[in-house]
């Protein structure tokens, strides 16, 4: 018998899988159950509802997404290294399909459908990653690494939705290596000097 937390990261783990494969809609707890190999009910003892289970998974999600910054910061201090890792890690994940694509950018395409407690989770871990781009942005522009049209809120934006769309088309057209086209372009374009 496995023991709790094991089974409670497992449901997680499964769960994120699966709304990466088919959305908020394309899984249920018995699908968990046969992946995990338990019973619904364990399944109901640590997540009483799927919106439960969700609502957990993101904010899990958003705290991992938080600590990975936070640490790629420690480590790398140049603007446009913190960009370029930051694409890389979701090339990377892209192209070993270990994370073939960001749990809350599925999810937010399905917002209109999605309970509001998960929605709200979504839109945190959204802003919190456009606020944390567009810090890197300006320090880009202050050490005069990286040149901007708009601001760097605008930019992060822009940024943001480019390594969504990325995924999007990566998936689309079944070749991980068009994530790296479109991500290297963005790239290029952050990176141009000022004349």
């Amino acid at each position: 018998m496995k023991n709790l937390s094991t089974t409670y990261d497992d449901i997680l783990a499964c769960a994120r899988s699966l709304i990466v494969t088919g959305g908020y809609n394309g899984f249920s707890y018995a699908d968990i159950a046969d992946v995990v190999g338990i019973r619904k009910a364990s399944i109901h003892h640590h997540f009483p509802s799927k919106v439960d289970l969700v609502r957990t998974l993101v904010a899990r999600y958003r705290e991992e997404a938080e600590a990975g910054m936070a640490n790629l910061e420690l480590q790398v201090s140049d603007p446009l290294e913190l960009l370029r890792f930051y694409a890389g890690y979701w090339e990377a994940c892209i192209a070993d399909a270990s994370a073939p694509f960001c749990v809350c950018a599925l999810l937010a395409s399905q917002l209109p459908v999605l309970p509001e407690e998960v929605g709200l989770e979504v839109q945190a871990h959204f802003r919190y990653l456009s606020v944390w781009l567009a810090s890197v942005l300006e320090r880009g522009v202050r050490h005069g690494q990286i040149q901007l049209v708009n601001t760097p809120s605008d930019e992060a934006e822009f940024f943001m939705a480019t390594v969504h769309g990325a995924m999007l088309s990566a998936r689309a057209y079944g070749d991980p290596k068009i994530f790296g086209v479109v991500t290297d372009s963005l790239l290029e374009r952050l990176a141009s000097r000022f004349l």
